[in-house]
């Protein structure tokens, strides 16, 4: 998520809100005002956003240097260290809910360490969720696990569905908890019109698999995908590429195509070198590149058999020209960057470009595309 800092008065508590620049006539405590010289007038909202050094006051208020990326609408939380949280940004469409940072498995590339034990999230991200924008497009659920907050998620759902009646919903989940019937028959019964559970796989073999989650879960992950398909529910399937999954990459789309025909899509992924990844990266980083063969056979035999594919994360020069197609803009805005090489590059504003994580783990083979 992005962030920003800078110097706070009178927060004692976290203050979750969303960001105005008018002058609001009612509802003001939902709202985190932002301008100038606002001293005046900031009676009533939840906090005051400035770059005006010379504000003083007894309402609590944080001076900014600079307060031009901070849009109408984003939503924000704003900490007693002068830490802003940008929890929603109003033009995006990579809002994703943090339901949880517990889990159930514990992946050797995870981006998002688990904790083993939390506060509840759920009354805050109902509240969070309340806030949202009426008319955006698209909403993740991830964690951690979603499915260890059981039912709270279902509540989840059904809020999204009342305050958000537009937005479409990705939940990332590892299928586990979807193994027990009933719980995959209580997300059906939400009737939300576009919900899709993404699922990682990792292998068409389950020890492999297994090794890379951390646990002995390949048949419950199998077991939930197929109480999923049974009850009508959209699924994708993602597979992250690294050192213990490129090999088989063809023979885990041919598994796909043989056991899960009905899934919405597959994604190949890039790995983002950070938490776990960063930490096991000698065991798992493999140069984009050296993976193509295998890449290209597996993408090519799923869309072959009219399964929807893509390739997330990566860079469109390391491709060879008939896997581009395939290629998306997966990475959020906050952490998306461009390298020096990239600079006068053809292919530059269809390009994924890099995790800011990656700035250092990434293939030797990136130039920039002069010709097409």
């Amino acid at each position: 998520m992005k962030t920003r800092h800078g110097n706070v008065s009178n927060i004692n508590n976290d203050i979750l809100g969303k960001i105005t620049f008018k002058d609001k006539m009612i509802d003001r405590s939902d709202y985190i005002k932002v301008g100038h010289n606002l001293l005046k007038t900031s009676i009533g909202y939840a906090a005051t956003i400035t770059d005006n050094f010379d504000i003083k006051g007894n309402r609590p208020y944080c001076i900014l240097d600079g307060i031009d990326d901070i849009k109408e609408g984003d939503i924000i939380l704003l900490n007693k260290n002068g830490g802003i949280i940008f929890l929603y940004e109003k033009n995006s469409c990579s809002n994703v809910i943090m339901s949880t940072e517990l889990c159930n498995h514990r992946c050797i590339m995870c981006a998002q360490p688990p904790v083993n034990k939390e506060n509840d999230k759920t009354d805050f991200n109902l509240k969070l969720i309340s806030l949202f924008d009426k008319n955006t497009c698209e909403v993740g659920i991830s964690g951690g696990e979603p499915t260890m907050i059981g039912d709270k998620l279902f509540v989840l759902i059904k809020h999204i569905k009342k305050n958000i009646p537009r937005a479409a919903i990705s939940i990332l989940s590892n299928g586990v908890k979807f193994a027990e019937k009933d719980y995959a028959i209580k997300l059906a019964m939400c009737h939300h019109h576009d919900l899709q559970i993404d699922i990682p796989l990792f292998s068409d073999i389950a020890e492999k698999h297994n090794k890379v989650v951390g646990a002995e879960t390949f048949y419950k992950t199998v077991q939930g995908i197929y109480n999923l398909a049974m009850l009508k529910q959209k699924i994708g399937i993602r597979v992250v590429i690294h050192k213990h999954t490129f090999k088989r990459l063809p023979q885990l789309a041919n598994f796909i195509y043989h056991n899960f025909p009905f899934v919405s899509q597959v994604a190949f992924m890039q790995m983002e070198t950070v938490g776990m990844a960063m930490k096991n990266i000698n065991d798992l980083w493999i140069d984009p590149y050296e993976y193509n063969d295998e890449l290209r056979q597996a993408v090519i035999s799923l869309d072959e058999r009219g399964i929807k594919t893509y390739i997330y994360n990566s860079q469109l020069c390391i491709l060879p020209n008939e896997l581009r197609k395939f290629a998306k803009q997966s990475i959020s805005d906050w952490k998306d960057i461009y390298l020096d090489a990239c600079n006068g590059c053809l292919l530059k504003g269809e390009c994924a470009g890099f995790f800011a994580s990656n700035k250092n783990y990434h293939s030797s083979h990136i130039q920039k595309v002069d010709e097409l």
